[in-house]
């Protein structure tokens, strides 16, 4: 079965219209039928049918959704919270500031010493090899140089050791003769030295010998 139309109900601006517009209807009519002249045209006119007119009824649509029941929550009695007791603050108890004592300034430190400079080293005296006690022979002229009129001076180098002995005996200046020089350079190689000494401690010690051979010595 459909279901039956929903008839709106008339507002309350709109029947109030309506009897405004009827009751100006009436009282045209009554003026006019007090009106002489108008009473006699009237009577000749035609009998007039009014008729109220009825508004359109308006369908309720039927999909419009039911509206949603209330669900009434039940009050809930709100309780007062009971009463909270009250704790006692204690404030700290104020801490005196402390005031340390400055520090002490640091103690210099007292300079060092003058490290005392070591004496320079004693001079070193060179090896000696023209003491009478060392009997040291000098070389022979060889007979073929006096021969050749061969003669000149040869300088040597001579290392001493500690012990007065020449360990390195080398020509440091030639004669000039091959003969002269080697006959220099075998007879010091046997000779003896007072070694170098610094203060009182022998060293071994470089020392230039020369030796001159001359026909007219």
């Amino acid at each position: 079965m459909p279901p039956r139309a929903h008839r709106e109900p008339r507002s309350p601006q709109r029947a109030a219209a309506l009897v405004a517009v009827l009751a100006l209807h009436l009282g045209a009519v009554v003026a006019l039928a007090q009106y002489q002249p108008a009473r006699g045209a009237m009577s000749h006119l035609p009998a007039v049918m009014v008729s109220l007119i009825t508004p359109p009824k308006l369908e309720q649509p039927q999909d419009l959704p039911k509206p949603m029941p209330v669900v009434k929550q039940p009050i809930r009695k709100i309780e007062p919270l009971p009463p909270q007791p009250i704790l006692a603050t204690t404030e700290p108890t104020p801490v005196p500031a402390r005031f340390d004592a400055p520090a002490p300034a640091p103690t210099p430190a007292a300079p060092p010493a003058p490290v005392a400079a070591a004496p320079p080293p004693a001079p070193a005296i060179p090896p000696n090899f023209t003491a009478d006690y060392l009997n040291n022979p000098a070389p022979s002229y060889p007979a073929l140089s006096r021969r050749m009129g061969e003669e000149g001076k040869v300088v040597l180098r001579v290392f001493v050791n500690q012990q007065g002995l020449p360990t390195q005996v080398q020509i440091r200046t030639s004669s000039g003769f091959s003969r002269l020089d080697d006959i220099s350079l075998e007879t010091v190689k046997q000779w003896k030295f007072m070694p170098a000494r610094r203060g009182e401690q022998p060293i071994g010690a470089w020392v230039l010998v020369p030796i001159s051979f001359s026909l007219g010595s």
